[in-house]
């Protein structure tokens, strides 16, 4: 992200689409060990951000491109996120 380097921040990866699997990943860990019961509606919401920032991105407004692909990389970091997710929920309810 050049305007954050420019304050010194060099954050994220050199790929885009691992810098959108990589930030829906840690919303669907989030929102999984948040509640963990909900998982449809995680996956559909969060799908749904990821489609409208898309959409967005081709508006004037952003003046950006829309890419299918950034897309397709936020569902897979949604789908490593709960796996993820339900892992740590499973360890941290297991009764010994």
């Amino acid at each position: 992200m050049p305007e954050l380097q420019e304050f010194g921040l060099d954050i994220g990866f050199e790929n885009d689409k691992v810098n959108h699997a990589s930030a829906f990943a840690t919303l669907a860990v989030l929102g999984g060990l948040g509640w963990p019961r909900r998982k449809v509606r995680l996956v559909i919401f969060l799908a749904l951000v990821g489609a409208a920032i898309e959409v967005l991105q081709d508006t004037p407004l952003i003046d950006r491109d829309l890419d299918v692909f950034d897309w397709v990389a936020d569902c897979i970091g949604i789908a490593g996120g709960l796996v993820v997710a339900m892992c740590l929920n499973r360890v941290m309810h297991r009764k010994d």
